[in-house]
């Protein structure tokens, strides 16, 4: 798509504009929104859920279109028509993998929508693993992808603690407002020292400990309940209609895989494309070595909850 087709979010944007990101993953996104702010961009997390916002997305988007769509455009357009931002001086952002579904076909919907809205003019963000588009004001370097990695890895770590902890807590709240706290200090941390494993293994330990002291009432086991399936509606309280609370409500304990296991899905399939259809070996290269190096780390984090004693850990 060439540059003349869309909005360009320009480094003098940058300045001046708020970024807004729809709540698809709320432990990921708000380490991963965190490391951005600390690179200097203004960015917010569209937190709103009610049956607003899949109003506004049906008044814009058709209704064969899938749910994930009409939610996460029903978010970005009911924000900007709330009020609370100038729609001259805010931009949206979408994380995409470049994929052949929704993950490369929202992003157009999502203008489409704009316009007929009457906010044309307003940038849409595409942040994407292969590069779909070009913004000048978004350009995020190694060191910043470096830590988004890190901030991967530190959310599937704390979702997966929270919803161990959270069923049995004897204070209400308590391991999600650890989670908070932690998200803020962690990407201060990889702000002010850099990320390097030898730093987090160690942190990993440190917070499983903090969630470990918690005081809960773990005498009687709570039946497991795993949540699967599309990324959005799995991840999401908004796409999943509150679907943790509801099976905590009932007395389960509800267990979501990681995020991590699609980041290295994701890179292999680039390591597979490749070998069918043909390009560089070095791409090839890059892949495996990127892969081996988030699953090391991965298993890093597996061991370190293998060995606590309160907590379960994933499989690879």
């Amino acid at each position: 798509m060439s540059e003349q087709n869309y909005v360009s979010f320009t480094k003098e944007m940058k300045k001046t504009y708020t970024i807004l990101a729809p709540n698809m993953l709320p432990i990921h996104f708000e380490l991963i929104l965190q490391v951005l702010r600390n690179e200097g961009y203004t960015i917010e997390l569209l937190k709103a859920t009610g049956p607003e916002i899949v109003e506004t997305g049906l008044k814009y988007v058709h209704n064969d279109t899938c749910y994930p769509a009409i939610l996460v455009i029903g978010q970005f357009i009911h924000a900007i028509q709330s009020g609370k931002y100038d729609p001259h001086r805010v931009a949206l952002i979408y994380f995409q993998t470049g994929g052949g579904c929704r993950a490369s076909n929202y992003i157009f919907l999502l203008r489409k929508a704009l316009q007929r809205a009457g906010y044309g003019y307003i940038p849409v963000i595409s942040f994407s693993m292969a590069g779909l588009e070009k913004h000048p004001g978004f350009s995020p370097g190694i060191p910043t992808l470096h830590r988004m990695v890190y901030a991967l890895l530190y959310a599937d770590l704390l979702m997966s603690l929270v919803g161990q902890t959270r069923p049995y807590e004897k204070q209400r709240g308590e391991a999600q407002a650890l989670a908070d706290t932690l998200c803020r200090s962690l990407a201060d941390e990889m702000k002010q020292n850099g990320v390097s494993w030898r730093r987090v293994k160690p942190r990993m330990r440190e917070i499983i400990r903090r969630f470990a002291e918690i005081p809960c009432d773990r005498s009687v086991k709570k039946p497991l309940c795993g949540v699967v399936g599309e990324i959005y509606v799995k991840f999401s309280s908004l796409g999943n209609n509150q679907l943790e609370k509801f099976l905590l409500s009932e007395g389960a304990e509800p267990v979501v895989p990681g995020l991590t296991d699609f980041l290295i899905f994701k890179i292999f399939n680039r390591e597979v494309d490749v070998n069918i259809y043909g390009g560089k070996w070095i791409k090839k290269k890059v892949c495996q070595i990127f892969k081996g190096y988030v699953e090391q780390c991965q298993r890093d984090m597996i061991d370190a909850l293998n060995n606590s004693h309160y907590f379960k850990a994933p499989g690879t």
